[in-house]
């Protein structure tokens, strides 16, 4: 299976990526986690974005606040798929971050998941393995069904207390 690639703009995202890293974890699914800057490593943020299909990556995840260019950059030096998420900053809420990764122009898209978004964000990557990685496509269809069921237990749990 294809590694994701997990991306921090800044240390300081690391509470909302974490999120990410331990949905990948507990599913099973290899992934590295990395802090290159935009803004203050350029090249070393080109450097592993324009070789991560050759190190055997299938998706990046880049997690930005503020100003939030990381994802752009990333895609700019790839064609794998890049993955945005904007993270909550005390400035803005992270709409800067949200509209800084969801504006990019035409020939470099980076799909952006919500604001802090950063499981939605290991799931769709893992789905994007799943094209055409049968292994990733039985994980996610075996954490639906566990989420299913924990669904259905707290409607039990909470049906029974209005009874």
């Amino acid at each position: 299976m294809k590694k994701i690639g997990i991306v921090m703009g800044s240390d300081s995202d690391l509470p909302i990526a974490k999120k990410a890293a331990d949905t990948l974890e507990e599913m099973g699914v290899p992934f590295e986690v990395h802090v290159y800057s935009a803004h203050r490593t350029p090249k070393e943020a080109a450097e592993f974005s324009s070789k991560a299909r050759e190190n055997g990556f299938g998706v990046i995840i880049a997690f930005a606040g503020k100003a939030a260019h990381l994802a752009g950059a990333l895609a700019a030096n790839t064609t794998l798929p890049v993955i945005g998420v904007p993270v909550k900053s005390s400035t803005l809420d992270g709409i800067d971050a949200l509209l800084s990764t969801v504006q990019m122009p035409s020939g470099i898209p980076v799909a952006t998941v919500a604001i802090d978004g950063a499981v939605n964000a290991a799931l769709l990557s893992v789905q994007m393995l799943a094209i055409e990685d049968e292994e990733a496509a039985a994980k996610l269809a075996k954490k639906r069904a566990e989420d299913g069921a924990k669904v259905i237990e707290k409607d039990k749990a909470i049906s029974a207390s209005f009874k």
